[in-house]
């Protein structure tokens, strides 16, 4: 309405301020729209990203430091935090390898789709013949899981059976139904306590010990997460690239799981990689 209004009234002013409006609302649009398909498990998480130059020696390392500084301007651009945890620097220049954190909202949801083979095309810098080199590099991310495991029990999922508390050789240690045992439905963990005379104290005990059950058994989920992870990267190391940035004979990055080209390369590379990471989640393309 503020553009047609703008429009019938020659007004500048106000048919640049309904664009401006315009542009924030498709904004907001498409930030729901990718929260919508952020739904993963561990989308909303923290991220652990590490990057490892291929074979090439120092082509390959050089290539590996430019996509480190790629997603560490991408990550300052969001406003996201970068912590590092562990770099090898490169023979001659580059880097092998590094690995670093990345603290936000979505981190892992976002960059999850990074994870693969990113493979570039350029006149080599570091042969005197100027020859033209394809170098490699893998990226991969985990996601940052929460070490502190929160154990929150519904009593709905609890059957609790009293029993009287046997002594040695069948005693009964008293004549009320003193001793508890408590079934986790969901999880079929039995725990007992008699050792107390007191109900009430038998029942507190035996919740410290399926509460220490219960977290035991999700700290086992989750390393069985990162150990399901950890194999995937062995089978994506070196598959198929999924972005391929070519700066010489011409100039284009383009991601090969949605068709998706850009020719400014140098904004791609100085962290504009927004509209891959967009065009692969919306796309349910993306690998975890």
């Amino acid at each position: 309405m503020l553009f047609d209004l703008a429009v019938e009234e020659s007004d500048e002013a106000a048919a640049g301020e309904a664009e401006r409006k315009a542009e924030r609302l498709e904004k907001e649009i498409s930030r729901f729209s990718l929260q919508l398909v952020l739904d993963g498990e561990d989308d909303e998480n923290n991220a652990i990203m590490s990057i490892n130059a291929g074979a090439g020696g120092t082509e390959a390392q050089d290539w590996a430091e430019m996509l480190f500084r790629m997603y560490a301007r991408w990550i300052e651009q969001k406003g996201f935090k970068m912590e590092m945890i562990d770099m090898q620097e490169g023979d001659e220049a580059g880097i092998k390898s590094v690995t670093f954190s990345v603290a936000g909202q979505y981190a892992f949801g976002y960059l999850k789709v990074e994870i693969g083979i990113h493979r570039l095309v350029r006149i080599s810098p570091f042969n005197a013949n100027g020859k033209r080199h394809t170098s490699f590099a893998s990226v991969f991310v985990y996601p940052e899981l929460d070490e502190k495991i929160e154990v929150d029990i519904d009593e709905n999922d609890l059957r609790i059976d009293t029993y009287r508390a046997q002594g040695a050789g069948g005693q009964h240690v008293n004549k009320t139904s003193s001793a508890v045992r408590i079934t986790h439905i969901p999880t079929g963990i039995v725990v007992q306590c008699q050792q107390e005379k007191s109900q009430i104290r038998n029942r507190e005990l035996a919740m410290k010990v399926l509460r220490a059950r219960l977290y035991q058994l999700e700290k086992e989920k989750q390393e069985q997460r990162m150990q399901e992870m950890h194999e995937s990267k062995d089978e994506i190391a070196w598959g198929n690239q999924i972005r391929s940035y070519v700066l010489h004979p011409y100039q284009l990055v383009k991601d090969h799981r949605v068709n998706l080209e850009i020719g400014n390369v140098d904004g791609v590379l100085d962290g504009g990689i927004d509209p891959f990471i967009e065009a692969v989640l919306m796309s349910g393309k993306n690998q975890f």
